[in-house]
């Protein structure tokens, strides 16, 4: 093997790298801080909701969850601007990353719910609480522990799948490395250090997630 390794030139321009980085963990972590509530209530209409709010929102997962990120992408910021809604590239991947997340945390959320035993409802009814109180008040707390780590693991992947907003040229962290090595051509070098620091972005999430499980439904008894 002759190949030299120039590992200098790519470090010389980690500062970039970090600037991506960053604009991934704030995509992301918007993405959830958005996603997460509309999921919740998502999820709550998909059990208890009315016949059509739960249809929209049963066709709403189904077509995002069955349909490639890549192209939902292209759509909210290729296709949109014909119906004159026009987003930059990295309000278009917020968003694009908003409308996924939402989708399968939609799903994780209401198989929770579902999985509370029908006795624990029923006693929150008979105690007189209406189905927003039984919902918060005993079903939410169990059924979140339960699907916590699904929840955790999506949202990491999320983290990692944000890479395809590159394709659009938001700023994250894809495409500031893409841009390095079409301007040094050590390509070994930049997708190494890349790859490493995806790694540790996902340990750092996991990590994250890891701590506040067990703040939460570990150490704490009660809410």
């Amino acid at each position: 093997m002759t190949y030299e390794f120039h590992y200098g030139i790519v470090l010389s321009r980690f500062d970039e790298l970090l600037l991506g980085a960053w604009l991934t963990i704030q995509l992301t972590a918007m993405s959830v801080a958005i996603g997460l509530p509309l999921a919740t209530l998502f999820a709550y209409i998909l059990v208890w909701g009315n016949r059509w709010p739960r249809r929209c929102i049963v066709f709403y997962v189904e077509l995002i969850r069955n349909t490639p990120f890549l192209v939902q992408i292209f759509f909210i910021f290729f296709g949109l601007p014909s119906l004159g809604i026009k987003l930059t590239s990295n309000e278009a991947a917020l968003v694009a990353m908003v409308v996924n997340v939402t989708a399968y945390a939609t799903e994780i959320m209401r198989t929770g719910f579902e999985e509370v035993p029908a006795g624990q409802q029923e006693a929150g009814f008979a105690l007189g609480l209406r189905r927003p109180g039984v919902f918060f008040l005993i079903i939410f707390r169990p059924a979140l522990k339960v699907i916590f780590p699904a929840l955790a693991s999506q949202f990491v992947m999320l983290l990692l799948g944000s890479s395809v907003v590159s394709g659009i040229a938001a700023a994250d962290l894809t495409a500031m490395a893409n841009t390095i090595n079409t301007q040094t051509f050590r390509s070994f070098e930049v997708y190494s250090i890349v790859l490493f620091l995806y790694l540790g972005l996902a340990i750092v999430f996991r990590t994250l997630f890891r701590t506040v499980y067990v703040l939460a439904f570990e150490r704490r008894g009660k809410w």
